[in-house]
């Protein structure tokens, strides 16, 4: 994990926090906190393919995602198993959809995989709202932190693409001089 004092996280919560405030009117600091954490903890390889089938291997198919999160038909053992999953899923499809929207049609091409029938959107939103029922106990503080994340969760991948953005003209300096000049 990426300690909330290292730059990368303070970059993170810069850029999300005012392209959420600035353009899409999200200010709260909660889902602000959260969604540049997810970036933080998303630059390992390791956290994004965190969620495993039962043989042990990877999951990064959607679709395989949504039938191993279920409790009732298919292999989660438990509802914290549910929740777990529920939260990747919205997790892992915020994610690509904001910052790499560009890969969902590469993945949806590649045969064999689940997620071709699956909206990448719903099935995010969905599992946000999913994860914000588990209001009892432990997850009784953070309940409302999903139910948020469910109700803008559109907005949130918009601003996710800002930051993307942003992201890449940081990356080529040279070439936003260039345009700050022919303008």
């Amino acid at each position: 994990m990426i300690p909330e004092s290292h730059p990368l996280q303070k970059l993170f919560v810069e850029l999300v926090g005012r392209h959420y405030a600035e353009e899409i009117g999200i200010r709260d600091p909660q889902i602000v906190g959260y969604v540049a954490h997810l970036l933080s903890e998303f630059c390992d390889a390791e956290q994004l393919f965190k969620i495993r089938n039962a043989a042990g291997a990877p999951l990064a198919d959607v679709g395989e995602m949504l039938v191993e999160s279920n409790p009732v038909f298919g292999p989660a053992p438990s509802f914290d198993r549910e929740r777990q999953v529920r939260k990747h899923i919205g997790d892992y499809t915020l994610f690509f959809t904001g910052m790499f929207p560009e890969s969902i049609n590469h993945f949806r091409l590649r045969r064999n995989r689940l997620e071709g029938f699956v909206d990448w959107m719903k099935a995010g939103k969905e599992s946000y709202f999913i994860v914000s029922k588990f209001e009892h106990f432990e997850y009784a503080k953070v309940a409302p932190l999903f139910a948020s994340l469910s109700h803008h969760f559109e907005q949130c991948v918009y601003g996710l693409n800002r930051v993307k953005n942003d992201l890449q003209e940081m990356q080529h300096p040279i070439m936003r001089r260039a345009d700050e000049i022919l303008m």
